[in-house]
């Protein structure tokens, strides 16, 4: 058999179909997909990327810097902001390009990226763009970088809600194949509702690899046939008025974003469960596939499952999440299982949904029937934990040998687990020939504050007597508050140079107007980290 030519090129060749691509690199050939897209029906428009570094989503700037060559020809402009919520403004300002009759191009489709506390301080803007809206043939996406177990991060960080509170559409992906076709149905609903679109970025799909298709066609956009849209349409427009914004938002932006959902099967029953399921499991995104594994791991194919009587629902569009299926899916049900990381967003809308119905089914998820803790809402779910919390509800009524002999193996492995010891601890260290390595001494006696950066660490090595640390951009200020009633008069503070630049120097404009006493050390990141 002729072997295919391979290059590692293909990723940004539009041309090819089965690809090797990573979730970042997906980002990046998202954006050349739907130019192209808008180019076959008639559109001339242009992209704009734009965000602030940081992981999970931390090389989105290398991969697009790396694939300059191939973003040309495809009107893609790459430009980080100085921080994220001026970037998210950036970004903002594309959607307004043309609805003046002064655009260049027919709209523009637009990329903010950053990390969970880059959504958070970024909230104003996005409120304020999301209200006024986005371009008809322009669009929306708001890549949300989660750290779920904060292994690069200084807290966890779940920025579902905060998007619901922007009363912006989530949707999250499970795996590389669905970045793409997500991407390319976010900003087909931006388009639509008229609403910024956040894709959720978890290190689980965006830093993997996978072969997936990408064909520029692959996805076929539906406009709903059961909505009406409103005299003047929900897409930004010059002039408008705060109270026509906030109307137009709760009384049709949200439910053109469900009927859409609707109209392009996001959220779909991925098991039917046969003729007469009883028992109903919802998930979505990164804890769809865990479901997946932890429902093979006992043996229950799609086959089997529809023999045991278990629905699935892979929920695609998270918030606002359709009516209509949460209907269909709970018919006949007599349990629900709301699988899902971190706080409960998906069990907290079908309770609301389906509380006071008329024979409405059991719903659990973050607790049990019991009101016991079931999938905890820190940290990250465990497959082995949840294929032996579905095995409890299985065989409660029955006997199953295939089941009954995975969950002792199971069982035996989290035993085994349990009582593993760590046979040697290291401590989070700086690189040989770090400069911070010396920068973070403090004299004797002297006090250190940490600051956002790698030299964080700093506080977890013996000798610098540094500890704590603020938000991004706040590294000093608690010492304006703290100095008055201390005993100290003097403390330290580090301060990463990329800090400083994005948001640091109001922090030491704080500390000189407050009259406070204390030395910032502003050490030198760059390159070098």
């Amino acid at each position: 058999m002729t072997l295919k030519d391979v290059k590692l090129d293909d990723k940004f060749n539009l041309s090819k179909q089965h690809i090797l691509i990573s979730g970042v690199q997906a980002i990046v050939r998202l954006t050349m997909m739907q130019h192209e897209r808008d180019h076959n029906a008639g559109l001339n428009t242009a992209g704009y990327v734009t965000g602030y570094r940081g992981s999970p989503v931390g090389t989105v700037d290398l991969n697009f810097l790396r694939a300059s060559k191939y973003l040309e020809p495809y009107n893609i402009v790459f430009e980080p902001g100085l921080n994220e919520d001026l970037a998210a403004t950036a970004l903002w300002g594309t959607q307004q390009a043309e609805m003046r009759g002064e655009g260049a191009y027919d709209g523009v489709f637009g990329i903010w990226y950053g990390k969970g506390p880059g959504v958070d301080r970024s909230c104003d803007a996005f409120r304020h763009a999301n209200a006024a809206g986005t371009s008809k043939n322009g669009g929306v996406l708001l890549l949300m970088g989660d750290d779920h177990t904060a292994e690069s991060s200084t807290v966890p960080h779940q920025s579902e809600f905060a998007l619901v509170d922007m009363m912006m559409p989530v949707l999250n992906p499970a795996g590389v194949q669905e970045i793409l076709d997500y991407g390319i149905l976010g900003w087909a609903l931006s388009r639509y509702s008229g609403c910024w679109v956040g894709l959720k970025c978890i290190h689980d799909n965006v830093e993997s690899t996978a072969v997936v298709d990408g064909s520029v066609d692959r996805v076929e956009i539906k406009i709903p046939t059961d909505f009406e849209m409103p005299e003047g349409g929900v897409n930004i427009r010059p002039w408008d008025d705060r109270h026509e914004n906030e109307i137009r938002m709760h009384t049709h932006k949200r439910f053109a974003a469900t009927a859409f959902a609707r109209a392009n099967n996001l959220n779909t029953i991925a098991i039917s469960g046969g003729k007469s399921a009883k028992i109903g499991i919802v998930t979505a995104g990164k804890s769809y596939l865990d479901t997946r594994q932890a429902l093979e791991e006992l043996g229950i194919d799609e086959v089997e499952a529809n023999k045991l009587g278990v629905r699935v629902l892979k929920v695609g569009m998270v918030w606002p999440l359709d009516p209509d299926i949460v209907e269909t899916f709970a018919k006949g049900l007599d349990l629900i299982i709301v699988i899902e990381e971190k706080r409960s967003l998906l069990e907290t809308q079908i309770k609301e949904q389906l509380y006071g119905r008329k024979n409405a089914p059991a719903i659990i998820g973050k607790k049990d029937e019991n009101d016991e803790t079931l999938f905890q809402a820190h940290g990250a779910l465990d497959t082995n934990v949840i294929a032996l919390e579905l095995a409890k509800r299985l065989l409660k009524d029955r006997k199953h040998p295939v089941i009954e002999k995975a969950v002792k193996a199971l069982t035996t492995a989290q035993n085994s687990l349990s009582n593993l010891h760590e046979a040697a601890t290291r401590i989070p260290y700086f690189c040989a020939g770090c400069p911070h390595n010396s920068s973070t001494v403090v004299p004797e006696g002297g006090r250190g504050y940490a600051g956002i950066g790698c030299h964080w660490m700093a506080q977890f090595v013996g000798d610098r007597n540094t500890e704590g640390a603020t938000h991004m951009g706040a590294e000093g200020t608690n010492w304006i508050g703290e100095r008055h009633f201390s005993k100290r008069k003097h403390v330290f503070q580090n301060l990463g140079d990329g800090t400083y630049n994005h948001s640091g120097i109001l922090a030491i404009r704080a500390a000189v107007a407050a009259g406070a006493t204390m030395t910032y050390k502003i050490l030198y990141n760059d390159a070098v980290a």
